[in-house]
């Protein structure tokens, strides 16, 4: 129960990640608030608040989700970043505005999370954040140059952060391989998924990091890779 007591708030909640780490906080014994771009669908308790409809790459919709999230429960203690995107095309056939959409949607969406959450993370006295990057930013492959850039850009924005606001927040990002989603494995169907990263296993990762166990541990980009 690394996390038993903890006010966490999840970004990218309703994605397939996302619906894990909330499982996974809930049943180590946070309480979670969810944001996600899409619609909320749980009904509020003391336990759980579920922010739809937001758009993390505003600067005021992220503002007003995170304050929500903290009138709700009285503090924030770790805010876990998720939400964010995905495209494969290359650079020379691919839209520029794809690079834009990345940026939008990797970087802005924790950027805009964090900025906002960090008075209260401060004030816990035990502040986390952890942010989500790639082990395909370390090196871009053929198709990933705007995925990758991104990402990259994520890995950057924790290094900052984690310089910052060290002593008084961690701040960290995992880099997992591929997720075994159902929507990477329609994708690459003839990959070995034994081989890929189960959402649990990342959500076990990104749990510790949000934990009292990790206060020595900030500015870490650590690779979660899986079997590969």
């Amino acid at each position: 129960m690394i996390v038993k007591g903890k006010i966490v708030v999840v970004t990218g909640a309703s994605g397939a990640l996302g619906k894990v780490v909330v499982a996974s906080a809930l049943a180590k014994g946070a309480r979670v608030a969810g944001i996600d771009h899409a619609a909320a669908t749980i009904k509020t308790t003391s336990e759980r608040i579920e922010l739809g409809g937001v758009d993390l790459t505003d600067v005021a919709e992220a503002g007003k989700a995170i304050d929500a999230a903290a009138s709700h429960f009285g503090k924030l203690d770790a805010l876990i970043n998720i939400a964010g995107g995905f495209a494969f095309e290359t650079v020379a056939d691919g839209d520029p505005k794809t690079w834009q959409r990345m940026y939008a949607l990797n970087v802005l969406t924790a950027l805009n999370a964090s900025r906002s959450a960090i008075p209260y993370l401060v004030a816990s006295g035990a502040g986390r954040i952890v942010n989500v990057g790639a082990m395909g930013a370390l090196q871009a492959g053929s198709g990933m140059g705007a995925y990758a850039a991104s990402k990259a850009g994520v890995h950057r924005l924790t290094e900052a952060l984690a310089a910052e606001w060290k002593g008084k927040i961690t701040v960290n990002a995992v880099l997992p391989s591929t997720i075994d989603t159902a929507a990477n494995r329609a994708s690459m169907p003839g990959a070995d998924f034994a081989k890929w990263v189960r959402p649990e296993e990342l959500a076990d990762v990104i749990l510790f990091l949000a934990s009292d166990a990790a206060s020595a541990v900030t500015g870490a980009l650590l690779p979660v890779n899986g079997r590969v």
